[in-house]
């Protein structure tokens, strides 16, 4: 070997400046954000476009009796999306994996853009959901004979508990019918509510990282649950006090009645609706939003914690799905006032289970974590 040859070789062998590793770094990192990103858009696209959907005119697809499936359809796709994003995991890794959830999430896009009946607008809800299922990143399948050990069958409870209680506290609900609550709240720019209502939750979830580590995961999902006790409870209270007393008249009717009060009535309870939605939104993004997910990484013995935290994950998107189908029919049978007092219920069940039984993981380690389950 020639030394001209020596020296065109011996900068590919040198490793990268500290400059360029940071640069790849953040790109890698920006890449690998877009799958969350479209995850969300893939969540939040029902919200503006159910109320547009339910007002569209012929030839253009109408919702009419099929906007909870719009709404609710996607976590369908994203159960089974979960299992096959562990399966797709385990043989081509994660970067394939990410790229591959691509073609459902563009697919699914595209057909909802050129549907022609309904049945086209939930086919590419149903593909979109798929791809969130992948973007999740789920393990597949869950050895039972290991729910004997303490150490694995508690934060295995606790796992599954954490996100049946996440989902029990309406979050997909509010978040799918934002637009549409903040419509029937009356709210004259139910469009912008929307946008304040994502402001918020990015905001607070940024706050919930930065403090995390200080105040710990316990306090924090305390908090947040006693947070949204309170604006869940006042939301219903809006809706009571605009229905102005007892009635058996039906969801549409009381609506209508709604906007027969006078004025000076109508926005100032229309503040109490959209600052109580806020204020749920604010609780859910500080604790009740990431918290679960992180203790979920925390909490089990690595050679469980694949299949476990696919369990638990497909639990969430199984619980997000039950909750927005039938939040249309909560509102209907316990009126939109009983449908949030329901979820006040729950937060406050939350906020007992965070008490008596979550333990605090801050600045512990996993040894420590297990065998604190362990009795040990």
């Amino acid at each position: 070997m020639t030394p001209e040859d020596q020296e065109e070789i011996q900068p590919l062998l040198r490793p990268p400046d500290s400059a360029t590793l940071g640069r790849r770094v953040f790109l890698a990192a920006f890449a690998a954000a877009l799958g969350p990103l479209s995850f969300g858009f893939a969540l939040g696209y029902s919200s503006p476009a159910i109320p547009s959907l339910r007002r569209s005119a012929p030839p253009a697809p109408r919702l009419d009796d099929y906007a909870s499936w719009f709404g609710a359809i996607v976590n369908l796709g994203a159960a089974a999306g979960g299992v096959l994003g562990g399966w797709l995991v385990d043989r081509a890794g994660r970067k394939l994996s990410l790229l591959l959830c691509t073609v459902p999430f563009v697919t699914g896009f595209a057909i909802i853009t050129a549907a022609q009946d309904v049945w086209m607008l939930l086919g590419g809800r149903l593909l979109t959901g798929l791809a969130c299922g992948i973007a999740s990143l789920v393990a597949p399948g869950f050895h039972l004979a290991q729910l004997k050990h303490p150490g694995i069958y508690k934060p295995f409870v606790i796992g599954i508990s954490l996100m049946v209680f996440q989902q029990l506290s309406g979050i997909n609900a509010v978040m799918f019918y934002a637009e549409t609550i903040f419509e029937e709240a009356k709210f004259k720019d139910s469009s912008l509510a929307s946008v304040i209502v994502g402001v918020i939750q990015v905001l607070f979830t940024a706050v919930a990282a930065l403090v995390m580590d200080r105040a710990g995961r316990r306090l924090l999902l305390a908090l947040s649950g006693v947070v949204m006790v309170f604006s869940t409870g006042a939301f219903g209270a809006y809706f009571k006090l605009a229905q102005g007393g007892p009635s058996n008249s039906s969801h549409v009717d009381h609506l209508a009645s709604v906007s027969m009060e006078p004025a000076s009535t109508t926005v100032g309870l229309s503040w109490l609706a959209v600052g109580s939605v806020c204020l749920f939104i604010a609780g859910f993004a500080v604790g009740w939003g990431p918290i679960p997910w992180l203790l979920m990484s925390e909490i089990f013995p690595l050679h469980v914690k694949g299949m476990a935290t696919g369990v638990c994950v497909l639990t969430n998107w199984l619980m997000a799905f039950l909750v927005t189908k039938e939040f249309s029919s909560l509102m209907e049978v316990l009126r939109p006032y009983g449908t949030f007092w329901l979820a006040s219920a729950f937060c406050i069940a939350s906020v007992l289970f965070t008490l008596s039984c979550v333990p605090e993981t801050k600045g512990k380690t996993l040894e420590q974590i297990t065998a604190h389950f362990e009795g040990r």
